[in-house]
């Protein structure tokens, strides 16, 4: 699809500001309904990202280098970000187990695929 790219990048802002609206600090300005939805609203945005990412498709040996270091780059930023957290949550004494979680699913998944790969290819 020539317009993929303008689509994912609609796509990764919208799952942003989504992400961001949901932080809410105190709960002063939605709902609870309007949580519940924009989390939903989430969910759908996030699938259709996806389903555009594991569609991707390439032409040729430029654009497989392209995916593969956005690939990475993605990965680090999402580890790292998930790092800080995890050590910002550290210094108050109160680790969130869903960073802990999140962060182990990233570095297993990464494991698995990188043998995977090795297997398949």
């Amino acid at each position: 699809m020539k317009n993929s790219g303008l689509i994912e990048i609609i796509l990764s802002a919208t799952m942003v500001i989504l992400a961001v609206i949901l932080v809410n600090p105190m709960g002063f300005w939605m709902p609870n309904m309007v949580t519940i939805s924009l989390l939903l609203l989430l969910v759908v945005v996030f699938a259709v990202f996806a389903g555009f990412i594991w569609k991707e498709q390439t032409r040729d040996e430029r654009e497989v280098l392209h995916r593969m270091i956005a690939g990475r780059i993605g990965y680090l930023f999402g580890a790292a970000a998930l790092v800080v957290a995890i050590v910002v949550e550290g210094f108050a004494h109160r680790v969130d187990p869903w960073l802990v979680i999140a962060l182990t699913a990233m570095v297993v998944g990464k494991a698995i695929g990188s043998w995977y790969s090795k297997k398949r290819y």
